[in-house]
Formats: C-alpha cells, structure tokens, sequence
C-alpha cells in the first residue's frame, strides 16, 4: 500500500500563534518541532495499517528558506521518505505513479471560519474565498483535489474542530477526522496534551487506512472553474494577466478549464 501525508502546520496541537509557524521567529524551532511528530505519528499508523511506501509532502509556506521546508531531517520517522517542493503543488510524481490513500495532518480551516485556529486560504491577508464550480473551499479541498486529479483519496484529515467539520462536509461521513484542539478563535484554541494528539494521529492513521475506499477521491466537476476573491484589486489585475484567467471585477479572477487541474496550473502555477 502506497500512501501519501500531507502536511501543514497551523492545525498541529500546541500551535495557535502566527509567531510558531513563520519562519525566522524564535518560536518557530518549537513549532517546527511539533509539527514534525504530528507526521511521525501519521508515519507510524500508516506503517501499523500496512503501508510499504510512505512520502510525505510539507505544504507550509513558512517564509525564506523554510517555505514547504519545515519539517526537522533528523527528528523525521525513518520509515518514509519526504518532499521538499520550491511551489506549493508542483510535485506530483507520487501521485501520478498511483497512490492508495492519502491522510492529511495539520491542516487548518478556511479562511473566515469563525473558531478556525489560524484560519485563511492560501494568503493570510491576499485571499478573502475560493470557489471551485461555486462552492467555496479552503486548503484541504485544494490539497484533495490535487490528490483526486490522480485518483487518491483523502482518508483521513488531523487539526483543529473547525477544518474536521470543513474535511467532513467537503470529503463525506466516510473521512477518519482527528481533532487535536478546539478552536476558540483564530489566535486561541483548547490543545490536546501533544501526547494525546499525537497518539489520536496514530490510530486514526491505522484506522483510516483500513477501508481506504470508504471515501471517494474528491475531484471537482468538468469542466472546472476556479474563483478567487481577493483583498486587494492590484493583485486582481497581475492574476487576470495570466493565459486563460479572466478578470471578472476589480477583486474576482478565475480560471476555466476542462478540468481542475489544468485550471489551477493556469491560475497558480
């Protein structure tokens, strides 16, 4: 069985401070840190499920050199192999050779979700919603999408109560969802003990990889078309130069495609 972890860092139990997941700050160390045994965890139960091949992909931009680096080399489990990508989404070599499952660890809500720790989409400030075929989705339907474009479905989803609500609703009642902290705003939140969390990660890994087929693979309507709605109506204009992309008002952009794919690499890639 062939698996694939993807991973982000604002969802990890312990972590509710903007300051622990940039990269430079002094509390980054302790964050990168947590991060890296939340994965462990999830490396851990995919191997107990039976998993032969382990890759994990790191999808937080942390800043400077850390962006989709922020995983600690010499704390990683053994047991899996790890993606340093320069863009978020570009690798896709994993997936295209076929993979059985993914689980997703870290993750956070979208962005405006009231109780959502650290919640945003993509650009904490840039990005106010994203719409694919008009339904708005934040980073776990994007990361499940890329994976579904390939086949692989999304079998289990870790962080916060708020992005397992969003995971749950998106992926279906099938979704293994582990939340490791209770939302309380977008800067506070009620932590499992980092034990706890990450024993939770374990076995839902274990479980979820189980009946893998319990959830379908996500892949978004065809054709696709993917909106943005951005803060700002100077970065509107440098997206809607973009082959394929159209402005549709000052802040709106979007992108048509035949499918979600081709879509996304024209707006983002």
């Amino acid at each position: 069985m062939r698996v694939f972890i993807v991973g982000d860092m604002e969802g990890v139990a312990g972590i509710c401070r903007w300051e622990q997941v940039m990269g430079g700050e002094p509390l980054y160390e302790e964050g990168r840190r947590l991060y890296t045994e939340e994965i462990n965890a999830a490396v851990r139960g995919a191997r107990a499920a039976g998993a032969t091949e382990i890759v994990v992909m790191d999808c937080h931009g942390a800043g400077k050199g850390w962006s989709f680096n922020s995983l600690v080399p010499e704390l990683l489990d053994g047991g899996c192999e790890w993606v340093v990508q320069q863009n978020w989404t570009e690798y896709t070599a994993y997936l295209e050779g076929g993979v059985d499952a993914a689980l997703f660890v870290g993750m956070h809500a979208m962005a405006g979700t009231p109780t959502g720790v650290l919640n945003h989409t993509v650009s904490g400030t840039g990005w106010r919603n994203l719409y694919f075929n008009g339904r708005v989705v934040g980073e776990t339907g994007i990361n499940a999408a890329l994976c579904g474009h390939w086949g692989c479905p999304v079998a289990m989803v870790s962080g916060d109560d708020a992005v397992c609500a969003e995971g749950a609703e998106l992926l279906g009642p099938g979704l293994t969802a582990v939340a490791v902290k209770k939302g309380l705003g977008r800067s506070s939140a009620r932590h499992t003990s980092v034990a706890r969390a990450r024993a939770l990660i374990e076995e839902g890994a274990k479980a979820a990889l189980k009946d893998p087929g319990a959830v379908a693979p996500y892949m978004p309507e065809r054709p696709c078309e993917i909106e943005i709605e951005l803060a700002e109506s100077d970065v509107a204009k440098e997206y809607g130069r973009k082959p394929g992309v159209e402005l549709k008002d000052s802040r709106r952009v979007a992108s048509r495609a035949p499918d979600w794919w081709s879509a996304w690499r024209q707006l983002y890639l």
